[in-house]
């Protein structure tokens, strides 16, 4: 089957109101600025993402949440439940998501995709090193959760985190949902839901 093919206002390149790097005075001239464009990854984009992954997270939990395997798994069974950030044709962010239909996580969540569910599990949100302290993360976060509006039978998103991240994605809209039946290795995590309320006020008002 082929994948699903989304169209979405929030897929849709955009322009940077600063550059990226520092240009000649006569390319800033010549040339408008670089593009920003936000995308379902592909399974081509596996390498790029578990390369910036494995750079987050092992320095600081020693653990990825997904291996490259996991990766390219769900990038070629559920495409349209990620999204990457790509400035200059290079990715510098990025959401996997999968589907899940129960009501709360359980550590089979961490390896499936359910097709056809209402719940999309977030795996991953990770932002290349150089561009971290920027807001991407955050940035990336709300793009990605409107796009789910778009997205028909989807009500809700969950995810699980370490107690520190808790205020990021509460500031996001998330609500705490206890602690986590999953875990890995000697690491707690913190179940965190978001509802996908107001489908149709959000199609009407975002050209979906």
């Amino acid at each position: 089957m082929a994948p699903q093919v989304i169209s979405s206002p929030f897929l849709k390149p955009f322009f940077l109101k600063t550059p990226l790097s520092v240009a000649s005075s006569r390319r800033q001239r010549r040339h408008t600025l670089p593009a920003s464009e936000f995308r379902n990854l592909t399974p081509q984009d596996a390498i790029s993402v578990f390369e910036i992954e494995r750079e987050a997270f092992i320095s600081v939990s020693g653990e990825c949440p997904l291996t490259l395997d996991e990766v390219l798994s769900f990038l070629g069974q559920c495409p349209e439940l990620s999204m990457g950030w790509f400035e200059e044709g290079q990715l510098v962010a990025f959401i996997i998501g999968s589907g899940w239909d129960k009501e709360k996580l359980e550590q089979e969540a961490l390896t499936t995709h359910i097709p056809d569910s209402p719940t999309v599990h977030i795996h991953v949100l990770s932002v290349h090193r150089h561009c971290r302290q920027q807001g991407k993360g955050s940035i990336v976060l709300w793009r990605y959760l409107q796009y789910l509006r778009c997205l028909p039978g989807l009500r809700r998103a969950l995810l699980v985190c370490e107690e520190f991240l808790v205020p990021f994605y509460q500031k996001a809209g998330f609500k705490e949902k206890g602690l986590s039946a999953i875990a890995v290795g000697a690491l707690a995590f913190t179940e965190m839901e978001y509802q996908l309320g107001g489908l149709a006020y959000a199609r009407r008002n975002s050209g979906c």
